[in-house]
């Protein structure tokens, strides 16, 4: 400890602890208001590019609204309008198809 210089450098005073507190309130003010400005533009942004899908979509709609899903099926498409007669037990039924015999 003998080596050591005694000077004001090592020991801060109060001014300095001053200016310290000052400078962190301002930087940690400006960095709130950095990151609510980031904020803010990327939330426009997708509400931008939300908006515009949206309006480029809307013919879309209107066609998959009056169209049913590709892939479903109505009864009357499988079984070609025939009445079927019968119970169904447990959601199964037993079709017998005589056309395809060649009789």
């Amino acid at each position: 400890m003998k080596n050591l210089p005694n000077t004001s450098a090592n020991f801060p005073n109060l001014l300095r602890k001053l200016v310290a507190i000052v400078s962190t309130i301002v930087l940690l003010g400006l960095a709130l208001m950095f990151s609510v400005i980031v904020i803010t533009v990327i939330l426009v942004a997708g509400a931008i590019a939300w908006a515009y899908l949206w309006w480029k979509t809307r013919e879309l709609r209107k066609q998959m609204r009056n169209y049913p899903p590709r892939g479903a099926m109505r009864e009357s498409d499988v079984f070609e309008g025939e009445v079927m007669r019968g119970q169904v037990i447990e959601g199964e039924v037993i079709r017998v198809d005589d056309s395809r015999d060649g009789k």
